[in-house]
């Protein structure tokens, strides 16, 4: 994919950063450690601290955080849908109340596509409504229908809008559908016909099983332009990355790798570690003997379990830093072994090692 700030190479995993910060991470380590090739931020976050107003000063996002590289903007539709308490949707918008300090906002299809172009990522997303799971169908499907009419409103605006600080904005829709298979061969149909430069996929990895994730994937993957990116949005762990890569999809985000670190929890090439195990407190072998990250190198497996159970900030930021790593390494592995023909022979033996608890 070419962006008006660098090329990425697919698969791609992106770094989620909320709040114009991938937690517990320096800029200069997504590029340098990590190699990072695109990052996210959120319009909902965003929009309600620092505010539109700061970014706009600052000359869009990429000027406000320093990050030279490209960004995905999710346009907040997830994070209203977990606000069950406090939004209220209606074929306007979804009018919602701060989890900040309870102030009444209403986002449209509109001022959604207003407020990414004044964030200024390259990839925005359309507004749309997550389904929740379990869902009626009824509901999934009046609720895709109207997710379909806002995006035309998404599409609209955008095409008569610029944007604000001269480099060019690509706007993805988004499938939705529940776990329902006409369901989301319409929306993918309906997506198609947009035309737009890339494609995600939406409403999946929201408490739903595996299977069902990987049954909808492939229905949608049929029906999505092959030559476009497709985006799974939110997904996910490693196995599901590498089995949904084997059905087509190009582009990942999940806030697994440093929520996950926080807690202690660290996906290697061997299999998953809960590093707050008693079994690692006299372990002083590297954090991962066989990465190329210098954190895994220098310190111990009995040092990181420290850290983390005394909750201290620096383990907080290795694990985050090793879990991002062992992610990017991953889909960088994936795309050499699709080049040599590999990737299928080498997807099976993976799978059944990441999963595995040491």
């Amino acid at each position: 994919m070419e962006t008006a700030h660098g090329t990425i190479q697919t698969p791609i995993f992106m770094p989620v950063g909320t709040a114009a910060t991938v937690k517990a991470v320096h800029m200069h380590e997504l590029v340098n450690d990590i190699q990072a090739q695109i990052i996210l931020g959120n319009t909902y976050h965003l929009y309600l601290r620092p505010g539109l107003d700061v970014l706009q000063k600052a000359g869009g996002l990429h000027k406000f955080n320093n990050w030279k590289g490209p960004i995905l903007t999710d346009s907040g539709g997830y994070q209203v849908y977990s606000l069950t308490e406090v939004r209220k949707i209606k074929e306007e918008g979804v009018t919602f109340r701060s989890h900040i300090d309870g102030s009444k906002h209403l986002f449209t299809p509109e001022n959604v596509m207003d407020t990414q172009r004044i964030i200024g990522a390259d990839i925005i997303m359309a507004f749309d409504e997550c389904t929740p799971y379990p869902c009626d169908y009824n509901y999934a499907r009046r609720s895709l229908d109207m997710t379909h009419r806002w995006l035309k409103r998404c599409c609209d605006r955008f095409d008569s809008t610029t944007p604000h600080y001269g480099y060019d904005q690509t706007l993805f829709p988004i499938v939705q559908g529940s776990v329902y298979k006409d369901l989301r061969e319409k929306s993918a149909e309906v997506i198609a016909s947009f035309e737009r430069e890339g494609n995600a996929i939406g409403g999946l990895s929201v408490g739903e099983p595996a299977h069902e994730m990987y049954a909808m994937t492939e229905v949608v993957t049929k029906i999505l332009p092959e030559h476009k990116p497709r985006y799974l949005m939110g997904v996910g762990t490693p196995v599901n990355i590498l089995e949904n890569i084997a059905l087509g999809i190009d582009m990942f985000d999940c806030v697994m790798p440093t929520r996950n670190a926080r807690n202690g929890m660290l996906f290697t090439k061997e299999g998953i570690i809960n590093i707050k195990n008693k079994k690692w407190a006299d372990d002083f072998s590297p954090i991962e003997a066989n990465s190329d990250l210098l954190v895994d190198q220098i310190h111990s497996k009995a040092y990181l379990r420290h850290l983390i159970r005394s909750q201290e900030i620096l383990g907080a930021q290795i694990a985050s830093l090793h879990n991002l790593h062992f992610y990017l390494w991953l889909v960088k592995e994936a795309r050499e072994k699709i080049i040599d023909g590999t990737f299928y022979a080498w997807k099976e033996k993976m799978v059944k090692v990441l999963d595995q608890r040491l």
